[in-house]
């Protein structure tokens, strides 16, 4: 069938709006008609040419839709249901099968090597074949996924919201709802108060953090930050002595957690020596390096890695969403709604600071 889809022909170039044509589900897969997509930095690294697929591509893999076709394979879902969709698995391996799909052991080639989980693709335009991304690729008016990657949802969620719990927001909740488990009462820093940090900072609210330290240099975010359940706020920009600083907010006992969603290696060394000696740290973004140094400095600490916030999407989602119901998850406040058309705009305030989560709608 033919759609439209925000092409990027190769490595720096703006998103074009081509038509394009999709291939029908095969039996394990379902045809989603997309109603949202959520911005991700991940989306960016893809267009920047950090990823290993081949151009041309579709990015966008934070969608949100409803089922119009389902494959002879597919039980789970019908036509009309309601979907967010997620990460790409393989379903076979010994953690999929162990109930960690977000290790699935094939996980990173399955995600960016612009395939789907069969090794072909669905994507086309005049013969040639467009590489998909994270077996979703969702900037397009209609995508083809796997019933693994699919999370349904109930009817009355706005899919503006559900979109970014695909990944940016279940990353950040559930580093912190899914990994870190915080104790009643424990203290946690978390640097950077982008989409991940922020969904982070709500769900140690939830988690009933006594202190939750929000870091970050850009006020609004530190202002939307407290708004959002952080006791106390550093702004890097500002603040000569950080390390002081955090001691200080803990009676120069050290944080319990610590989760650096920034990337820096500075606030990553920075946030590892300002653990009390038995605290933990979880590094949340990609291609941050740490200087451990066993004694005084590592002590008795924990340092952790985490992939999509250690979620399976189909119980982790809900249960955000169900949080959000009630008032306690109140994720439209990190959201900002562009037009599909705007896409190229939407990046751009990305990329700028300027929106948290820029989250394009399909006119229908």
């Amino acid at each position: 069938m033919r759609i439209k889809a925000a092409v990027t022909q190769k490595a720096g170039a703006p998103f074009s709006i081509e038509d394009v044509e999709l291939e029908k589900p095969k039996p394990e897969e379902l045809l989603v008609k997309m109603k949202a997509v959520g911005v991700c930095h991940t989306d960016e690294a893809g267009r920047a040419g950090k990823l290993p697929f081949e151009f041309p591509v579709v990015l966008g893999h934070e969608g949100a839709g409803i089922v119009e076709a389902v494959g002879s394979a597919v039980s789970d879902f019908t036509p009309g249901d309601s979907v967010c969709l997620s990460f790409g698995t393989c379903g076979s391996c010994e953690h999929c099968l162990s109930g960690r799909p977000y290790a699935c052991e094939i996980m990173f080639p399955l995600n960016f090597m612009g395939s789907m989980p069969d090794g072909t693709k669905r994507l086309s335009k005049n013969g040639k074949a467009i590489s998909s991304f994270f077996t979703q690729s969702s900037f397009a008016t209609y995508s083809v996924v796997n019933q693994r990657s699919a999370v349904k949802i109930d009817d009355d969620i706005d899919p503006g919201l559900a979109a970014p719990m695909g990944c940016g927001v279940q990353t950040g909740a559930g580093c912190v709802l899914n990994v870190l488990k915080p104790e009643l009462g424990s203290t946690i820093a978390v640097f950077g108060a982008g989409s991940v940090g922020l969904s982070a900072i709500m769900a140690a609210n939830i988690a009933g953090c006594a202190r939750i330290i929000a870091v970050d240099k850009i006020p609004s975010r530190l202002a939307l930050a407290r708004e959002l359940g952080a006791s106390d706020l550093i702004d890097g920009a500002k603040t000569q002595d950080m390390a002081k600083e955090l001691m200080a907010l803990t009676s120069n006992r050290g944080l319990d957690y610590a989760l650096d969603t920034s990337g820096s290696n500075f606030i990553a060394d920075l946030a590892l020596n300002a653990l009390s000696y038995t605290g933990t740290l979880m590094l949340a973004a990609g291609g941050t390096s740490l200087t451990l140094t066993t004694g005084a400095v590592l002590g008795a600490k924990t340092v952790l890695g985490v992939n999509e916030g250690n979620s399976i999407p189909k119980v982790f989602i809900p249960k955000l969403l169900s949080y959000y119901k009630r008032g306690r998850f109140p994720l439209e406040k990190l959201v900002s709604y562009y037009k599909f058309e705007e896409i190229n705009e939407a990046f751009d305030a990305t990329l700028r600071g300027e929106v948290i989560k820029a989250v394009l709608r399909f006119d229908d």
